[in-house]
């Protein structure tokens, strides 16, 4: 299997600090038996195969940007900091509000941020953790804070009678911010990996420079996001073991020194044998999943934010993050409780 991986086998990430989190998730609850019933599949049927319970979707009016928006400002709260000392604004997001320009554009103008540099990061459901690995470098350059946020609304690209993904998803957004501060956890190494010859297993078919979305698309469903889920599987179980073993191989520290672990929330049932086969045998698995499902690039930043406010962390404790999906890709950040 071809991988590449950037920058090198995994980055140290000095004197960069997480020193606000934040989260949004649509008031509107969708139930299994709501989210299931177009595919034929009951509330019992789902909690079996996926552990989740239910799902936000966002209302009509709402895109990624305005969830996006949301997070960052409940991280900037956090954070104890204002629009004008943000210098740059990343969005991880594989639902942007439109192909061009970049969601990161909207959040900036939303927030009035005008003098930050805005993009977007698109590494699917480990897109976050590659924000965060190229906003380190910068921020340690330029100085200022950095928003970091993971935002999806997977309910617009859902294909309601394929219940391999309708019933997987929810929307939400979570943020941080970041800082050359001394004070705060401290992210201390970041490792990126993509694995594209499996780039097909997680798609959006058309809509994109290889395939126009025109209208024999549209009567083919391929505006609709679709996943071989039984490869995906596979590839999760079969390498995110080895890769976590390498990662804190490559970071110096021991698996019996991890304390917590937030992964993507893929599915639940899946996230119990992963969390099993990775032998951490002191850390606490951290779950969304149950009642916001998959959001994406938008999981790990939420869960962390939770995870926050229960005040689940102790100075000093380590927290591996750790994302996986479309790229096929797999992001993994080691944090220092501070």
């Amino acid at each position: 299997m071809t991988e590449a991986t950037f920058p090198g086998p995994g980055s140290p990430m000095k004197d960069i600090r997480i020193i606000g989190t934040g989260a949004y998730v649509p008031e509107r609850i969708v139930s299994n038996d709501e989210a299931g019933a177009p595919a034929a599949v009951d509330d019992a049927w789902i909690t079996r195969k996926t552990a989740i319970r239910e799902r936000r979707w966002a209302a009509p009016g709402q895109a990624t940007s305005d969830l996006a928006t949301a997070a960052a400002r409940a991280a900037m709260k956090s954070a104890g900091i204002t629009a004008e000392q943000l210098s740059m604004i990343v969005v991880a997001t594989s639902t942007p509000d439109r192909p061009q320009p970049p969601t990161a554009a909207y959040v900036q103008r939303n927030l009035g941020a005008a003098s930050t540099a805005a993009f977007d990061v698109n590494a699917v459901c480990s897109g976050t953790v590659f924000a965060l690995s190229a906003v380190g470098s910068v921020v340690l350059r330029r100085g200022g804070y950095a928003l970091v946020i993971g935002a999806e609304t997977y309910s617009r690209i859902l294909d309601p009678p394929d219940r391999r993904t309708v019933v997987l998803f929810g929307d939400g957004a979570g943020a941080m911010v970041l800082g050359p501060t001394t004070q705060g956890p401290v992210v201390r190494h970041v490792a990126l990996h993509t694995f594209g010859a499996l780039s097909d297993l997680i798609q959006v078919p058309a809509g994109g420079s290889r395939q126009p979305l025109d209208h024999a698309g549209l009567d083919a469903g391929l505006q609709y996001f679709a996943m071989d889920g039984r490869e995906v599987r596979r590839f999760v179980v079969e390498q995110l073991p080895q890769l976590v073993k390498g990662f804190l191989h490559e970071a110096g520290v021991e698996a019996t020194d991890i304390s917590h672990f937030i992964p993507h929330q893929a599915n639940g049932v899946m996230l119990d044998d992963v969390f099993a086969d990775l032998a951490l045998p002191r850390a606490t698995m951290h779950r969304t999943v149950t009642h916001y499902g998959n959001t994406g690039a938008a999981s790990i930043p939420i869960t962390l934010d939770a995870a926050v406010r229960e005040g689940a962390f102790r100075p000093g404790e380590l927290v591996l993050l750790a994302g996986f999906g479309g790229g096929m890709a797999a992001s993994f950040a080691l944090v220092e409780w501070g």
